[in-house]
């Protein structure tokens, strides 16, 4: 049996969010590029920018994911309030890590399961996205109404060749959950 972990809601800032990626804000027009910008890592295939069309997701989750091979960005259209569950980087070199749980991915790459303690809960609101760092663990977007479309840029293959998922209900007998 599942145990339900209510998680509190951060406001996603470029210093709340800094751990897991960047927030990407409106800037002037005709603003060079700086650290502002999106660091984004798109070297290792095809870039996809596309609009995303989600249904029915509720403030609750029990699996994670993340990329090991792209930055992913992520924004409502609209300006919508959403939200993202997230957790730090665990991809390793497996020589390194002597003592602790490491998993190898269908993908390749080897990481530590993210553990339920780290995961944090984030609201995106107003005009913004968030870029998330190569191998942010991330549930979601999810959101309050029936359904919400989202801007999202990552690889044309990342959710078939590049797509690690960690099972918390299975896994860790958590289901996350939050209210806003």
């Amino acid at each position: 049996m599942a145990s339900m972990l209510k998680l509190p809601v951060i406001d996603a800032t470029p210093t709340s969010f800094a751990n897991f990626g960047q927030v990407i804000e409106a800037c002037p027009d005709g603003e060079g590029f700086g650290p502002r910008d999106p660091q984004l890592d798109l070297g290792r295939g095809i870039p996809r920018f596309y609009i995303l069309h989600l249904e029915n997701r509720p403030l609750k989750f029990t699996k994670i994911t993340h990329h090991a091979s792209v930055t992913q960005c992520l924004g409502s259209i609209g300006g919508h309030n959403w939200y993202l569950g997230v957790a730090k980087s665990s991809i390793v070199n497996p020589n390194e890590e002597a003592g602790k749980k490491i998993v190898q991915s269908k993908s390749g790459h080897s990481y530590v399961p993210p553990h339920p303690v780290d995961v944090r809960v984030f609201r995106i609101s107003g005009p913004k996205f968030v870029k998330l760092h190569i191998g942010t663990w991330h549930a979601g977007p999810l959101f309050k109404g029936d359904t919400m479309d989202f801007y999202n840029l990552e690889l044309t293959d990342t959710n078939v060749v590049d797509h690690t998922t960690h099972d918390f209900e299975k896994e860790d007998g958590v289901i996350f959950s939050f209210d806003d």
